[in-house]
């Protein structure tokens, strides 16, 4: 799988994890240098409170464009600090 914005890569893995329809990139697949800190944070009841990630990519800044679970419940511990994307700011393919 790989994520693009603009037909730049930031994200690539043979490695996701799908769960509820959105795959979740291993954090090293990331191009972390891309990515800052947000301010958003929201709880799932059966995962936990996600981060999440601005971009800027070809001097383009995109909001919240990724989310992510620091301390992911038991039942999510599989996808704890992967990263997901949004659909409708990203291409995935």
């Amino acid at each position: 799988m790989k994520v693009t914005v603009d037909g730049t890569t930031i994200a690539e893995s043979d490695n996701t994890v799908v769960v509820e329809g959105n795959h979740y990139f291993p954090p090293d697949s990331v191009k972390k240098e891309l990515f800052s800190d947000s301010n958003t944070s929201t709880v799932c009841p059966w995962k936990g409170t996600a981060s999440y990630y601005n971009a800027n990519v070809g001097g383009k800044d995109i909001k919240d464009i990724a989310w992510y679970y620091p301390s992911a419940y038991d039942k999510a511990k599989n996808i704890e600090g992967y990263v997901a994307f949004y659909k409708n700011k990203v291409t995935i393919q």
